[in-house]
């Protein structure tokens, strides 16, 4: 799964990575992104474009808003058949833009945080859906998504048995098509145009705590010697 993620890349970085102009709006960096929280994402309508959004989906057929933090994650392997998520697999996909994410091993109460990045530095794309909601006045809709997760990675089993899929630069323009309705071909980007190297560092439990969006969440732990590339 996926329950905090970083983003701190600079809009002019994220703008030269996904070949998207500069949004309107400002983007405040975070290094501990939280479920409910507004997020980055690529979309594609007409062309591609930064959008925000609201971590945790809600479908468009929802009484209200209230199921979001429990949506913030989506099985690769149900998109296609879950009332949830297959409209938006079908018409509705973007890319979440992160430069890490955090996961969680060990006994409850003595868990360590681990903060997970690719091999290189720099902003990339989580797999995603996104959705409108609109309660009762038509003039007002709520933009939500959420992000798609997989088997984890031999080298990141022994932390958790999920994992985000992060698509491959090649495979941005094929993933955010509308006009790609073919659930199979869809599936196969998700497995094969994934990375499969991370990095990941021991890092404190400052993470725990939603209020704490500094740097030093990232922070390795003094004398962590188990810094290493995991790896399929």
């Amino acid at each position: 799964m996926c329950g905090r993620f970083v983003r701190h890349s600079s809009l002019e970085l994220i703008e030269k990575t996904f070949t998207v102009d500069r949004p309107a709006f400002e983007a405040t960096q975070s290094y501990n992104i939280a479920p409910t929280q507004a997020v980055l994402a690529v979309v594609r309508n007409g062309r591609a474009s930064l959008v925000q959004l609201n971590w945790g989906l809600v479908p468009s057929f929802a009484k209200d808003l209230s199921g979001a933090a429990r949506m913030i994650n989506a099985r690769s392997e149900t998109l296609a058949t879950k009332p949830s998520f297959r409209n938006a697999f079908r018409k509705r996909r973007c890319l979440i833009v992160a430069d890490g994410f955090y996961e969680w091993s060990g006994p409850k109460g003595q868990k360590q945080a681990w903060y997970i990045t690719l091999p290189r530095a720099g902003p990339f794309g989580f797999a995603g859906l996104w959705e409108i909601w609109r309660p009762n006045d038509p003039k007002t809709e709520h933009r939500t998504c959420t992000i798609i997760t997989t088997d984890a990675s031999p080298g990141l089993r022994d932390i958790h048995n999920r994992m985000p899929v992060i698509l491959q630069a090649g495979a941005y323009d094929a993933w955010l098509d509308p006009a790609n309705q073919d659930a199979e071909r869809l599936r196969q980007i998700l497995q094969n145009d994934s990375h499969v190297e991370f990095k990941r560092t021991a890092v404190s439990s400052r993470v725990n705590y939603v209020g704490n969006t500094d740097a030093g969440c990232i922070e390795p732990l003094q004398g962590d010697a188990d810094e290493h590339h995991a790896q399929a």
